[in-house]
């Protein structure tokens, strides 16, 4: 399963640091920042099960950052 957020994280050397405590935290997590997209995306994909997204948005809420599932659109 994969979900995307869109976070306020503005710079490379945080998100480095947060994916490396998602990555500690859940093995099973792939997990990459897009912070050249105007909602600078967090996306997660988990490859045994569903993605904690309340344990995500906190995680990125201690770190002082803001964060969001971001919803699919249906055009």
């Amino acid at each position: 399963m994969v979900e995307v957020f869109k976070t306020t994280v503005n710079s490379r050397t945080n998100a480095l640091l947060l994916l490396e405590q998602i990555h500690d935290t859940y093995s099973s997590y792939r997990a990459n920042f897009d912070l050249e997209d105007c909602d600078r995306i967090l996306r997660v994909e988990c490859i045994s099960g569903k993605v904690d997204e309340l344990w995500l948005i906190r995680l990125l809420q201690k770190a002082g950052f803001d964060a969001a599932v971001l919803e699919d659109e249906i055009c």
